[in-house]
């Protein structure tokens, strides 16, 4: 089978959002050349370090790829991208010189190319994500290991948003906790919340492509009897309270159900959010805020924003 590469020139506001777009247009992954990874010190945590090569990054900007099946519906589905990324500045999402380019590869370096850029990191005190081709011993007893596939799963867990919310979870998630993960992605912040020991997850994505990925990682870290795994718009008829709810998504979205989280957070329980570019933390924040929440903490990564809130318990 032959494929197609995607490559669109952007900035690191519009990652997210332009993956977003990718997955739903019927990739199963991407790929992201960030010339600020070149430029990151980096602690050999891991007793490697992996070298970048410059060679393979812009000189400006960010790139991001993904790879489709070359098709009748190609030039079709290319145009759907195109349009969709566009639209993006409505949302006040800056997206840079959005130059797209198509390229045609063959099956093979498409199954294997991406795999250079994607080698175990940790990314909190307890947590490591590891690919599942890598080998890896963990460093200390009580260290947390995610495997994940990003062939099949929507980005390798180690985006700033992510890293986050893992991490607030790490400091929120107890012993027999129930938690509800909204526009799971790969089920990598479900997985960790069941390695954590919580009692049990509720995942939810609108994205079918989303809800599959996340079922095999789930299976994959054998929490399969913890985290279950729903196609579900936000927290539409949802019922039953939790005593965390968490959701990486994109800051427009956040807005749309604070009401809903606020409704389903148990009193005394914890709202975790992220996707939050910088320019839209005071806006979350108030919505939070007016709806009920009580502003815990506000994390921040790069251009990238996460908070904690809390449910009063009166």
């Amino acid at each position: 089978m032959k494929w197609s590469e995607i490559s669109i020139l952007t900035t690191n506001e519009a990652i997210e959002p332009v993956s977003n777009i990718l997955h739903e247009s019927g990739a199963s992954g991407v790929v992201i050349e960030d010339p600020m990874e070149l430029i990151k010190e980096r602690e050999d945590v891991f007793g490697e370090i992996y070298q970048l090569d410059p060679e393979d990054y812009p000189n400006e900007g960010v790139l991001v790829k993904a790879y489709l099946p070359v098709n009748s519906f190609l030039g079709e589905t290319v145009e759907e991208i195109k349009q969709g990324i566009t639209n993006l500045v409505t949302y006040d999402i800056d997206i840079g010189e959005n130059k797209v380019e198509i390229s045609e590869v063959n099956e093979e370096e498409w199954a294997t190319a991406w795999k250079k850029y994607y080698h175990p990191v940790k990314i909190s005190d307890k947590v490591t994500i590891v690919p599942t081709w890598e080998e890896y011993t963990p460093v200390n007893s009580d260290e947390l290991i995610i495997e994940l596939d990003p062939g099949m799963a929507f980005g390798t867990g180690t985006h700033p948003t992510t890293v986050m919310c893992i991490q607030a979870l790490e400091r929120t998630v107890k012993e027999n906790d129930y938690v509800l993960d909204v526009g799971t992605g790969s089920g990598v912040l479900s997985i960790a919340s069941a390695l954590m020991k919580a009692q049990r997850v509720n995942a939810y994505d609108l994205d079918e492509v989303a809800v599959r990925s996340a079922r095999l990682n789930v299976k994959l870290n054998k929490v399969q009897n913890i985290v279950t795994v729903d196609e579900n718009n936000l927290l539409e008829g949802i019922t039953e309270e939790a005593d965390v709810i968490v959701a990486n998504i994109l800051a427009e979205i956040i807005l749309r159900f604070t009401e809903d989280a606020y409704r389903l957070t148990k009193p005394g329980g914890t709202f975790i959010t992220s996707g939050i570019i910088q320019p839209k933390k005071q806006q979350v924040r108030d919505a939070l805020e007016e709806a009920g929440f009580h502003v815990e903490e506000v994390m921040v990564m790069e251009d990238w924003v996460a908070i904690i809130a809390k449910r009063p318990v009166n």
